[in-house]
Formats: structure tokens, sequence, C-alpha cells
């Protein structure tokens, strides 16, 4: 059967990752099972949705970025408070308007020197403005306009992306006029907002939808045999610069013991096992001791942007030291971005039979989340296994692209559901009718039902499927669509 895949591994037909014939099978037995036409079709296209656009709320410190982006995902998430400088462990969400989903970066503020707030907030907003398919500036109204916004005006201006702006802290009339002095800006029209009421939002995110496009601009495996891009990720000084350095097998960037050394991420084009790819070194941030408290946020949203342009993250980590809760939420971004993950524990030459017994027990608690990524023990210092390192991403990329036919996993879905049923659960016994794999990079899976399926038999399921089909080294992504009552009547 066909699947009308193109070279760049996108899904040309409407019906996401299923071609015709497959299609007419699968809705034939959608049919037989009481499932509506329309229910199939909307889950199968959610499910395969692939990457979404991207849009960066930017501005300075203290504007109600925040706020706004609380606002707009419908909960409280992003942190807030009366004050610049709030370290957040999150920088990306997944929001929704008016039927259609985008990843939202928010770049909030965090404890700035008075001196160098225009240098510290522009690079805040060029990593975050690299990354987007468009941009929220967010100006207070209250204030007007002011230098700094000015200098991020000019970086959006260079930068030639889609931006909407937002004149937040618009709480009545009276503040509408203090909005309308933004048209001095030069970029369109100022939208009155109150993020902490919810005064204008609507409005606003209806200009949002009309600047984003409906995919995002996809910065990898757009021509054949281009070079796949591997982002190098880590917390700071856990040795990433070394090792890229190591795999060029010269001094490609600047290695020094202080955390921080590398402030641009820097690819480079390299040869191993006589394939060309492209590297992104994401290591350290430009620390300062007045910037401590925002300096974990700056790099997740300089790390945030790498994973964001890559197909493979290869996540280092200190093997000498425990496993970090810093370790931990890279390794969550990452798997939210839905990338193909390769860990590599750095230092291992150093390590005593002791430390080695310590650091096994740590990844199977600390790391269990990710239990299905090919690992790798090197050390970017003396080289030792650098030459495992091609293997495990081209086996982790090949697990993300992998597809599996709708009849064989139906095959298999069947065989698992009678061998291990679902619990029951109020005198009732859900079951998987059947299920299809909606799209890739990394796999999707829509799986319909009689009833609700739990989070439990959703693992067991996922657990299964890899053991099943060798999805190594990719996260697995499984929505289930219930079976309303109506279809039963049919």
């Amino acid at each position: 059967m066909s699947d009308h895949i193109q070279p760049d591994g996108s899904a040309e037909h409407e019906h996401g990752a299923l071609g015709d014939a497959e299609y007419a099978e699968f809705m034939e037995l959608a049919a037989e099972e009481g499932f509506a036409v329309e229910d199939i079709e909307g889950a199968i296209e959610a499910a395969g949705h692939g990457p979404l656009p991207v849009l960066a709320v930017v501005g300075r410190p203290n504007v109600g970025k925040s706020t706004l982006v609380n606002r707009i995902i419908g909960r409280r998430e992003a942190v807030v408070e009366d004050k610049p400088g709030v370290t957040r462990d999150r920088v990306t969400y997944e929001a929704e308007w008016a039927g259609r989903r985008f990843k939202l970066v928010d770049t909030g503020g965090w404890e700035q020197d008075v001196l160098g707030i225009d240098a510290s907030v522009a690079a805040q907003a060029e990593y975050a403005i690299d990354a987007a398919d468009a941009v929220v500036f967010v100006v207070d109204a209250k204030v007007g306009a002011t230098d700094t916004d000015e200098a991020v005006v000019r970086l959006l201006r260079k930068a030639g992306k889609p931006v909407v702006l937002c004149a937040n802290k618009v709480d009545g009339l009276s503040g509408e006029a203090d909005a309308s002095y933004l048209w001095a800006l030069g970029l369109g029209e100022p939208h009155p907002v109150s993020a902490l009421h919810g005064r204008g939002t609507g409005d606003m995110l209806d200009a949002v939808l009309e600047a984003l496009p409906e995919a995002p601009a996809q910065t990898f495996g757009t021509a054949i045999g281009g070079p796949r891009r591997i982002a190098l990720i880590g917390r700071p000084n856990v040795g990433k610069s070394s090792l890229l350095n190591k795999v060029a097998n010269e001094d490609r960037v600047v290695v020094n013991e202080i955390a921080g050394t590398t402030r641009d991420p820097v690819d480079e084009l390299i040869e191993l096992g006589g394939v060309t790819w492209k590297f992104v070194d994401t290591a350290g941030i430009r620390k300062r001791v007045h910037l401590q408290q925002g300096a974990d946020y700056y790099a997740s949203l300089r790390t945030a942007a790498a994973v964001e342009k890559a197909e493979v993250a290869v996540i280092l980590i200190d093997a000498s030291e425990t496993i970090s809760v810093q370790d931990q939420r890279i390794v969550t971004m990452a798997v939210e971005a839905g990338r193909a993950i390769v860990l590599a524990f750095n230092k291992w030459d150093t390590l005593d039979e002791e430390r080695r017994y310590y650091l096994e027990r740590e990844i199977e608690t600390e790391l269990a989340q990710v239990s299905w990524a090919p690992r790798v023990n090197v050390s970017a210092r003396t080289g030792r296994h650098m030459e495992k390192l091609v293997p495990a991403i081209e086996t982790a990329i090949e697990g993300w692209e992998a597809r599996v036919p709708t009849g064989r996993l139906n095959a298999f879905l069947g065989e698992l559901v009678a061998a291990h049923p679902h619990p029951v659960r109020g005198g009732k016994q859900p079951r998987i009718l059947f299920g299809t794999q909606a799209g890739t990079k990394p796999p999707r899976f829509v799986l319909f039902s009689s009833g609700f399926i739990e989070h439990g038999y959703r693992r067991f399921v996922e657990r299964r499927l890899r053991e099943e089909f060798a999805f190594e080294g990719t996260p697995i992504h499984i929505s289930v669509r219930v079976r309303e009552k109506r279809g039963k009547k049919k």
C-alpha cells in the first residue's frame, strides 16, 4: 500500500500518513464499529498534525508577558510575580485558539543589570525570535514605548518575522488612547489588551492566527540527502563544546572551565561515519554574577530554540555527578518537543566502580521516562567511545521516522487486547477497537475505543508497541478517541 511519503519525509496526502487504499479500508472498519466519519477524520487530523507553528511572546521585563501567556493557554502555568527575574522550569507551552493549535514560547524577564538592560533583552528576544514563526511584541501601554522597546523593534525588523503588537494593561477606554500612541513604533496596529482581565485578547489572537503559518517552516529534511540536524544539549559545563571539538577533530568552539563560554549556538557540518551531520552546539550561557537567578532560564530558552530546529537531541549528562533536576528538565524539554533522543554520559573515563554502580541506579529511577533512548558512555576529553555516537543517532532517527501499516497495527492490537484486556472499572470493561498511526517524526498513534482508557493501560500499550515495532530512541504520542453512545445505536 502507498503511503505517499515525499523525499523530505512529510505526508503529501490529506489523510496524514495514510494512503488512499489504507484510508478507505480504515474508514470501513470505523463504520462497522459505529464511529461517525467526522469523528474519525477529526481524530486523525488532530493526532497527525506534525510540528506546530511557534509563537514567541517578547518584550522588556514586567510588561505582563507571563500573564498574557497564562491567559492564552487558559491556565496559570507561567510563574507571575510583580518583579522581573522569576525563573521558570518551562518556556514552551501548547495553546489553541479558534480550533488551531500552536506552540507558545514565553520569554519572560529575569533579574536585570540596569546598565545592560537593552543588551540583555535584545539577546533574549533574539533567541526566541529565531525559533519562532511569528511574534507577539508586548508593550506596557501605561508606560508607553521606551528605549528598550525601540531596541526590540529594531531586532524584529531585522528578523523579518510577522509581528502582532500587543498594548497591554489597557483596562478601559482611557487606556485605549494610550495604546494608540504605539502606532509610532511602526509595527502596525496596536491591539489594546488587558492580559490580567482578558479584555481584548480574543481580537489579538485572531490577528495572531492571521500572522501564523498553517505549519512551521521546517529547518530539517527539506532536501534529499541534506544533513540531519543534531542538537547537543545539556546543562552548562557538561562538555558539549569539548564533544563538538572532538567529533570535528579540531577546535571549532571555545572551551573553558567557566560555565557559559558559548553565547551563540554554533552550527557545524561534521563528517562522521562517512555521513555529514549538522551539529548545533548549545553549550552554556553568558553568566554574570548579577544574572545568576535568571541564568538557568536563559539557558533553557536557548536550548529550547536549538531543539525546535533539530531532528535529534543528543543530551549530554555529566556521569561524574549526581543526575540533577536540571538534567531531568532538559530531557523533558526534548521529549515534549517530540525529537529523537540519544543519552550521552560524558566523563566516563573518570568514574570508579562505586560511582558506576550508583549511576546505574540513578538512571533507573531519575531517567525512567526515557528508558527507550539509546545510551552511549563517552569521554569528550579522550575521545573514548565516540565511534558509538553515530550508530546511536541513526537508531534514534530510524525509530523517529518509522511507520506501522494500519493492517499490521490492528492485528497487533487485536492480539494484545485479547491477551491483556483493560481492567474492569465501574462494572464496564473498555476495549481498544482499532487504531492507526497518524504521523511520524515522532510516531503518533490514534486509538479508537469503546470507553475511557486509563493512563496506566496506555503506558502498557506504548511499551508493547516499542517491543513489537522497535521504536527505539523516539517519544511516542498516543491519543484515544472514545466511541460516543449515539454510534452504538446505528
